[in-house]
């Protein structure tokens, strides 16, 4: 009898360990709603977010005031929490204000369309202890304040499971690989890009249009030509670097490069065109130079707009 007393002592242990092994992890029910969405700098990559966030859920030792895990969050702030532990349950809201770190897609900008991601994490309890469920009753942004000068095209609240492949430095862990239950936020938004379009490209349309018009400026006028013609090339290179500096850096060809590029391409044209001019004269054809500019002047013209009509409809349409 007193043998079987151990061995039936450590069967009760070993049950329950097992028990608790098995057991599912708790849930953390969680839903956000966004007041504004502000600051966005592309040649940062960042933007500022401001929402209120509530979780509710029943193991306290989780404190998400502690333990929130804003992953890619520059930084972030908590201006407001409240909590109330009635009836079994924590309800924790909270107010942030974060400073969030994203890649920007600009191959087709200013008519570009982005996706902000928003996820929380706990630092403290992996997958196995817990895990998030979406509270997605009501709206999730006021669209009064939530973004100005843009769309949000769609709203998408998930959970899943974020995995690390390190053990952060736990030598009882065999595999360095850890898994964390995270709640994400994809907005997709897109930009007002009319005005802005005409804002940033107007000097660049009008220094093809000076060189444009040495098509007809007559060819004795060489210098007026060539001068028009180079003034124009340093106009729409410079109009081109300002809009650079408030990009990105990008290794892939966007339509800002497209269209300055085009357009340097064919003030390039109105140059030579002059230059050719010019042999003509000296060969007592201007006759000939004068046809020439005005063929010249009808074939730059129409190629010039229908590359840009289709460059720019290509890029409005996502494709």
């Amino acid at each position: 009898m007193k043998k079987a007393l151990p061995l039936l002592i450590c069967f009760i242990l070993s049950v329950t360990l097992s028990q608790a092994q098995d057991a599912p992890p708790d849930t953390v029910k969680t839903g956000i709603y966004i007041t504004s969405i502000h600051d966005i700098d592309f040649k940062q990559s960042e933007y500022t977010i401001n929402l209120w966030l509530w979780l509710t859920y029943k193991n306290k030792q989780f404190d998400f005031i502690q333990n929130l895990e804003i992953p890619q969050a520059k930084s972030f702030t908590k201006s407001f929490s409240t909590i109330d532990s009635s009836n079994g349950r924590i309800y924790l809201l909270m107010k942030l204000q974060c400073v969030m770190k994203d890649s920007w897609r600009i191959n087709n900008f200013p008519f570009d369309r982005q996706r902000l991601r928003f996820s929380i994490e706990n630092s403290q309890y992996d997958s196995r202890a817990m895990v998030f469920v979406v509270d997605s009753l009501g709206k999730q942004f006021d669209p009064r304040f939530t973004l100005r000068g843009w769309n949000i095209d769609s709203f998408k609240m998930s959970t899943g499971t974020k995995a690390y492949e390190t053990a952060f430095g736990d030598s009882s862990v065999a595999k360095p690989h850890t898994e964390y239950s995270s709640f994400t936020v994809k907005i997709g938004i897109g930009r007002d890009a009319g005005q802005l379009f005409w804002k940033m490209f107007l000097g660049m349309y009008v220094s093809f249009l000076i060189a444009y018009i040495c098509f007809y400026i007559h060819p004795d006028n060489i210098d007026s030509r060539f001068g028009l013609g180079v003034g124009s090339l340093f106009a729409a290179i410079g109009n081109k670097y300002i809009i650079d500096s408030s990009l990105p850096d990008s290794t892939t060809f966007t339509l800002v490069d497209t269209l300055h590029g085009i357009t340097l391409f064919f003030i390039f044209a109105v140059i030579t065109s002059s230059a050719w001019s010019l042999k003509l004269i000296k060969a007592n054809k201007l006759r000939e130079a004068h046809r020439m500019d005005l063929i010249l002047a009808q074939v730059v013209l129409l190629l010039y707009v229908g590359l840009n009509v289709y460059f720019i409809t290509k890029a409005s349409s996502g494709s």
